[in-house]
C-alpha cells in the first residue's frame, strides 16, 4: 500500500472572521478547526502530516499537538509560507519534506468535516499514478474553482472563479480544495507553476492542466454532501458548521440507541460514551470525556464535563458537573440535582442524593449519603447513609491551607451547621442544627455548639423618630 503524506493548508489570515485568533484555531465542537483536519490524517493512517502555516504561525504551531488517535508513528512537521503567494506557492514550501514513494493528500485547515471514507475513496481514485480531485456540485458555486471537462467527460482543468468566463461560471461542479496526487509527479508540476493570472498568485489548481498535457489521468471523485467540503471564512459559516457537526454527532449516538429528546438541541464538545437506554433531554452540553452507564437519564440544560455516571443514575435539570483533571464520578442509582454542582474530585457512591443548590468539591460520599438542599461539601470524606442538613457547610480553608472533614457512617448533620476542618464526626453521631463544630464529635454523641436561646418578655421594637 502506498504511503500517505498529508499537506494541510493553514496559512490564511481569515480576515472575515474579524478575530485576533488565527482562522484554523477557531473552535468547532470545542476543538480548533485544524485539530479536526489532523484527525482526518490520523484516520487515513498517514505516514506524516505537514502543516503549512503563515498568519499567526507561532500561535498555530504551539496549539497543534499530534492527535492522540494518531499513535507514535504519526510524523508532524510545520513549514511556513511567508509571504502568502497562493495555494501553489504554499505547497511548494513543503516540497523538501516530501518523499517520492508516497501519495500526497492536500487538505485545508479550515475544512473540518470531510469524512474518512470520502478521503479513502479519493486516495483509491489516485491509485498511486493518477491525480484525483474531490469535487462537489453546488447550487451556488460562486467563489469556487470550476471543473472543466472535455466532450468525453474527462477532466481537462480547473478555472478559478475570478478567471472564469460567464459560461464557465455557470458550471456547478467545483473543486473542493482537496486532492490526492503521487509525490513524484507533484514535485515536477509545482516547479512549472507561474503567477500569470488575475490575482498574480501561484495556483495549485494549474497542475490539473499540466497533468492532462503530460498524459496523466485526472480522476474526479464527486460527492453530493457539501458539508464535507465546507470551509469557514466567517462567524456565520462557523455557526452553520457547528450545527452540522452537532447533528452528525447526534445522529451517530441515536444510531447506537441513545434517546435524544431533540437532536437540534444537543452539543457534544468532546467524547461521549453511552451504554444502553441512555436518555438525554434538550439543551445539554458535554465536554471533555463523559461516560454514561446503562439507563442513565440526563435532564434538560445540564453541563457535564470529564465525568463518569454509573448505571441508573438520574441527573436532574440544570445540573453542572465538571471533573476537570481530577474527574468526577456518580454511582449507580444516584439522584443529582436539579441545580446541583459537582466539581473536580467529587466521587459519589451508590444511591447518593445531591439536591438543589448543593455543591460538592474534592469529596467522597459513600453509598446512600444524602445532601438534599443548599449545602457545601468541600474536601470531605462522608460515610454511608449520612444525612447532611440544609444550609450546612464544611469550612475547609483557613486562609492558607485546605483541611479535610471526616463524617463517618450514619451521622446526622442538622440544618445550618458549619464544620470547621480539620474535624471528625464519629459514626452515628448527631450535630444539632445551627452548630459551629470546631472539635471532634465522638461516635454516637450529640454535638451542639451554639448560643443559648434567651426570651425577653414585654420587649418592644424600636420605633422611627
Amino acid at each position: 500500500m502506498t504511503a500517505l503524506d498529508i499537506l494541510i493548508m493553514a496559512a490564511g489570515k481569515g480576515t472575515r472572521m474579524k478575530s485576533r485568533v488565527p482562522k484554523v484555531l477557531q473552535r468547532l465542537a470545542g476543538r480548533p478547526l485544524l485539530h479536526h483536519v489532523l484527525d482526518q490524517a490520523a484516520h487515513l493512517n498517514a505516514r506524516s502530516a505537514i502543516v503549512i502555516t503563515g498568519h499567526g504561525a507561532t500561535e498555530v504551531e504551539a496549539a497543534t499537538p499530534i492527535p492522540a488517535s494518531a499513535g507514535a508513528g504519526f510524523d508532524l512537521k510545520f513549514v511556513r509560507q511567508e509571504p502568502q503567494l497562493g495555494t501553489g506557492h504554499a505547497v511548494q514550501q513543503a516540497v523538501p519534506h516530501l518523499r517520492d514513494d508516497g501519495t500526497v493528500v492536500v487538505l485545508s485547515g479550515d475544512v473540518p468535516l470531510t469524512r474518512p471514507d470520502t478521503l479513502r475513496a479519493l486516495v483509491d481514485a489516485s491509485g498511486g499514478g493518477r491525480l484525483a480531485l474531490l469535487t462537489v456540485t453546488l447550487p451556488d458555486p460562486t467563489g469556487y474553482g470550476r471543473i472543466l471537462r472535455g466532450a468525453d467527460g474527462a477532466v481537462q482543468g480547473i478555472v478559478e472563479h475570478k478567471d472564469a468566463t460567464e459560461a464557465q461560471r455557470a458550471i456547478a461542479e467545483v473543486y473542493s480544495g482537496i486532492m490526492a496526487v503521487p509525490a513524484r509527479l507533484l514535485r515536477g508540476w509545482l516547479a512549472r507553476l507561474t503567477n500569470d493570472n488575475a490575482q498574480g498568485e501561484y495556483y495549485l489548481t494549474d497542475i490539473v492542466a499540466m497533468a492532462v498535457a503530460d498524459g496523466v489521468p485526472v480522476a474526479a471523485h464527486c460527492i453530493q454532501d457539501a458539508v464535507q467540503v465546507a470551509g469557514v471564512n466567517s462567524p456565520a459559516q462557523l455557526a452553520e458548521l457547528e450545527r452540522a457537526c452537532q447533528l452528525r454527532q447526534a445522529q451517530a449516538l441515536m444510531e447506537q440507541g441513545v434517546r435524544l429528546a431533540d437532536p437540534a438541541r444537543f452539543d457534544l464538545r468532546g467524547e461521549l460514551v453511552c451504554a444502553q437506554d441512555v436518555e438525554i433531554d434538550v439543551g445539554c452540553i458535554f465536554t471533555g470525556r463523559v461516560a454514561l452507564g446503562e439507563g442513565v437519564r440526563i435532564g434538560a440544560y445540564c453541563c457535564i464535563s470529564n465525568a463518569t455516571i454509573a448505571a441508573g443514575a438520574v441527573i436532574h435539570p440544570f445540573t453542572h458537573i465538571d471533573g476537570e483533571k481530577l474527574g468526577a464520578s456518580v454511582g449507580e442509582g444516584a439522584l443529582i440535582g436539579p441545580f446541583a454542582r459537582l466539581r473536580p474530585g467529587a466521587q459519589l457512591g451508590r444511591e447518593v442524593h445531591i439536591g438543589n443548590f448543593v455543591e460538592v468539591k474534592n469529596s467522597t460520599l459513600a453509598d446512600g449519603a444524602k445532601a438534599n438542599h443548599l449545602a457545601y461539601l468541600g474536601d470531605a470524606t462522608v460515610g454511608e447513609r449520612v444525612n447532611y442538613g440544609a444550609g450546612s457547610i464544611t469550612a475547609n480553608y483557613d486562609g492558607a491551607n485546605k483541611h479535610r472533614t471526616v463524617i463517618e457512617a450514619d451521622v446526622h448533620v442538622g440544618s445550618n451547621c458549619v464544620l470547621v476542618a480539620p474535624v471528625t464526626i464519629g459514626a452515628g453521631a448527631t450535630v444539632g442544627g445551627g452548630s459551629t463544630i470546631t472539635k471532634n464529635v465522638e461516635p454516637g454523641a450529640l454535638g451542639v455548639a451554639r448560643g443559648r436561646q434567651v426570651s425577653i418578655g414585654n420587649w418592644k421594637r424600636p420605633s422611627k423618630t
